[in-house]
């Protein structure tokens, strides 16, 4: 057989495979009506290691490697769950608010997937494991939380959405437990800080964990009796705890807000804010001529704030969301003239205002 009609079989091949692919992604996304109709989650973790098994065994039977295979199969399979339904990442245990965020934000046929870090929900939407990301950015009582905007510096993604979750803490123990026998509290630094006046008063040593909703599971899992954990609700509920005091937060006004992260951020909406990170020449006035560019066409800033650039000493990057969409005309021409006067400007995205 010469070259050409080994080509031309290679063409013929690539045209199979790509509509064996399409009708795989056919059958996945009847796969996830049928389910949603059942009221099914749409991952299903046993079924997948049955298939990941039978693609292993049918690459060792035809001598190629299983490895590769895998790789491959990973962007099918991958492509294929995206049909069923939305995966969206999120940091902390089942529970947390973050996956209560993202519930609020997405709507319930949702998939989470939980992650211990904030920086593997960045790793795996950009490489494509998950279609969204959920994490917080600011709470109304302690702050920005300055891990997310770091990792925004080195990231690809954008942000496509925001919404803001009332953060209501309670007290969550073992079933058997009461108040007075609470020795210790174990919680995420922030949440231990949104609830200090109630804590000052229980007296109890505070225990600082990565999540709110990851501190009920230990304490369910090692069997404390003598220890609660600051969580919600929700957190009780699934991991079947007993809830031992309400609202213990300082403040009703307590909220956090979530940016959505995606390889995309969202079209103009009518509604939207945009998010930017910039720095300037470190000399006098530059920072205002920088904002006078928004001042004079009457764009309203929700929010300035800086951050050290961890280049050089004293010198910082500063975080700012103003109101618009960066493809309407007169945010466009703002930020086609910054570019020109910033040392670094960076648009992190577009997305509709949070309701």
């Amino acid at each position: 057989m010469n070259l050409k009609d080994l080509r031309r079989k290679i063409d013929e091949t690539d045209a199979n495979i790509v509509k064996l692919i399409a009708e795989r992604m056919r059958i996945a996304h009847e796969i996830g009506e049928e389910k949603k109709k059942r009221g099914k989650q749409i991952d299903d973790r046993e079924r997948e290691k049955g298939v990941w098994q039978n693609i292993k065994t049918i690459a060792r039977d035809e001598n190629i490697s299983q490895e590769v295979i895998a790789r491959i199969y990973k962007q099918i399979v991958t492509a294929c769950k995206r049909t069923q339904g939305r995966e969206v990442a999120f940091q902390g245990e089942v529970g947390a608010y973050s996956e209560e965020a993202a519930l609020q934000f997405f709507g319930p046929s949702i998939t989470t997937k939980p992650y211990e870090s904030l920086d593997e929900v960045f790793k795996v939407v950009e490489q494509d494991e998950v279609q969204f990301g959920i994490v917080p950015v600011e709470n109304s009582l302690e702050g920005s939380i300055s891990r997310v905007y770091d990792l925004f510096l080195d990231s690809s993604l954008k942000v496509c959405g925001e919404t803001e979750l009332r953060v209501s803490h309670c007290l969550i123990a073992s079933p058997e437990a009461r108040l007075d026998l609470i020795k210790r509290v174990y919680s995420h630094p922030q949440a231990l800080a949104q609830c200090k006046t109630f804590l000052k008063h229980l007296g109890c040593e505070l225990i600082p964990t990565y999540d709110t909703a990851g501190s009920v599971k230990m304490i369910k899992e090692k069997a404390i009796t003598d220890g609660g954990a600051i969580a919600s609700a929700r957190a009780a509920e699934i991991y079947k705890m007993k809830i031992i005091a309400s609202e213990i937060e300082d403040t009703p006004n307590n909220f956090t807000r979530f940016f959505i992260l995606s390889k995309e951020d969202s079209p103009p909406s009518g509604s939207d804010k945009t998010s930017i990170v910039f720095s300037v020449k470190h000399k006098p006035r530059a920072l205002y001529e920088f904002l006078k560019e928004f001042a004079i066409r009457n764009i309203n800033l929700t929010k300035i704030e800086s951050r050290p650039t961890r280049q050089k000493p004293w010198e910082y990057n500063f975080y700012l969301d103003f109101e618009g969409h960066r493809e309407d005309k007169v945010p466009r021409e703002v930020l086609e003239n910054l570019e020109g006067t910033s040392l670094f400007l960076k648009i992190l995205g577009s997305y509709p205002k949070a309701k």
